[in-house]
């Protein structure tokens, strides 16, 4: 499958789930808001119509006398109750605007009923709706709905004499036109802010998957261009040494002196091969096992000995190799003396080979508050500056043709980044073409990581080693 159809087809699916998920938790965020807010309104409303019923309540309960019976006072509470008789409907009067009423009865979404101990309907008040069921129940709170389909809530009360006696009941009912409207408002609201919220999610998903694929399509390149760097590492070598073998084969007979230009031509080719296969190796090591032995490495051995080794190639290439150490005492640091090694000695000898004759690379050793502080220093031909962000790249070469004459396999910097890496360093270049480089590895000297046992191990042999006469 191709690779740019398989990141779309991944990216299409990575935005779709997205999508899904996020579309099932607005929805389910949705219908808790809306159950929420149904719910409050629904507490406000049984607070509201209680509140009312219990002002009724105590204005009248203690005017009553008689069981089943309204006394004249509650014709002053309620100037349009209409008493009801069997099988007469409970006519309304048109209220008195000039008398001074309890608010209840002026509200038109509001109604009172008062039924006798029996459940007969006794009287009405109020905006009582026509077509509303007259059969009584002794249910508290009940949504009941009149023959318009018109909802209502209500709320049903006992009432009592002066004497204590069981007078009968009072409905209190309000109704939920107000409250179904603003309902209804809040569904449409969900329903037409959902689908719009939905294309900004589509939106939006398609946008962070293309952001989540953008790291792993980078890796998918890079390990396209790792193999494709690999093979041609690889063929290089191999090529020579499968010419050379062929034109062995070719001639007809071979002198003691090209058999030996041929097997060293063979031997230098598998050197090659195997110090490329050296570098991968330690390179996938440094991947999963960073650091396999620790000890202290005294970071001015260290140099010592690399500026001694590499005194050699130096003079040969017309270069001048110097150390300077500014460090106050002897510099220790915690890690693995054989990475620590080929981090500085490769930097050395990169140095040495991008210098030209006359030249000079100069190894700093110092410190700066909790680091050791290794600098390499060249006055060689420099680094471009829009190379600089790729030179720790694996097989990345800045010019193939000059990495080439050096024998280099574009391994070496890659190597010292994983190191400084492993260590917990970190490393910077400067660099400007003409007038040479600095590669500038910072390693700390914390080593409270380290176990009781082994810290005391460690600080032991620093001691025998500050000690020791010289």
């Amino acid at each position: 499958m191709n690779q740019n159809k398989l990141f779309r087809l991944t990216r299409v699916r990575l935005a779709l789930y997205y999508a899904i998920v996020m579309g099932l938790i607005l929805s389910l965020c949705a219908f808790g808001f809306y159950r929420a807010v149904f719910h409050a309104h629904v507490v406000a409303l049984d607070s509201e119509i209680e509140s009312v019923a219990g002002t009724l309540h105590d204005s009248l309960e203690l005017k009553l006398e008689q069981p089943g019976r309204l006394e004249p006072i509650a014709h002053l509470l309620f100037p349009n109750i209409d008493n009801c008789s069997t099988g007469a409907s409970c006519i309304q009067q048109p209220l008195d605007s000039k008398r001074h009423l309890l608010g209840i009865v002026t509200k038109s979404s509001y109604y009172v009923r008062f039924f006798d101990t029996s459940g007969k309907l006794i009287a009405t008040a109020g905006s009582y709706p026509s077509g509303l069921p007259t059969v009584f129940n002794k249910k508290i709170w009940q949504f009941l709905r009149d023959s318009k389909g018109e909802d209502y809530h209500q709320i049903t009360v006992a009432l009592h004499t002066q004497s204590h006696q069981d007078w009968g009941y009072m409905q209190v009912g309000r109704s939920l036109e107000e409250f179904n409207g603003y309902l209804d408002s809040v569904k449409l609201t969900l329903v037409l802010g959902l689908p719009i919220a939905m294309v900004m999610i589509a939106i939006a998903s398609w946008w962070l998957a293309g952001l989540a694929m953008q790291p792993i399509y980078q890796s998918y390149r890079q390990i396209q261009q790792f193999t494709a760097d690999a093979a041609h590492e690889l063929r290089t070598p191999l090529a020579a040494t499968g010419a050379t073998v062929e034109s062995a084969l070719l001639a007809p007979k071979l002198e003691e002196e090209e058999t030996r230009d041929i097997l060293q031509t063979i031997h230098r080719q598998n050197l090659r091969l195997t110090t490329l296969v050296a570098d991968l190796l330690m390179l996938v090591r440094l991947e999963k096992q960073p650091i396999k032995q620790r000890e202290l490495c005294c970071l001015e051995e260290i140099i010592d000995d690399l500026i001694e080794e590499f005194e050699a190639m130096a003079a040969a290439a017309g270069v001048k190799l110097t150390s300077v150490k500014r460090a106050p005492t002897p510099l220790n640091i915690i890690g693995n003396t054989d990475q620590l090694y080929r981090l500085i000695s490769n930097l050395i000898v990169n140095a040495i080979h991008y210098t030209p004759q006359g030249g000079e690379v100069t190894v700093f050793l110092n410190r700066s508050d909790h680091y050791a502080v290794i600098k390499v220093q060249d006055t060689g031909i420099g680094i471009p500056q829009k190379e600089l962000t790729h030179i720790f790249d694996r097989f990345y070469r800045v010019s193939s043709d000059r990495s080439r004459s050096t024998g280099g396999s574009g391994l070496g910097l890659a190597i010292v980044s994983a190191i400084v890496s492993v260590h917990k360093g970190k490393l910077n270049v400067e660099s400007e073409l003409g007038l040479g480089s600095i590669f500038t590895v910072q390693l700390p000297l914390d080593i409270t990581a380290m176990n009781d046992k082994s810290s005391m191990f460690l600080l032991k042999k620093l001691y025998r080693r500050v000690s020791k006469p010289k």
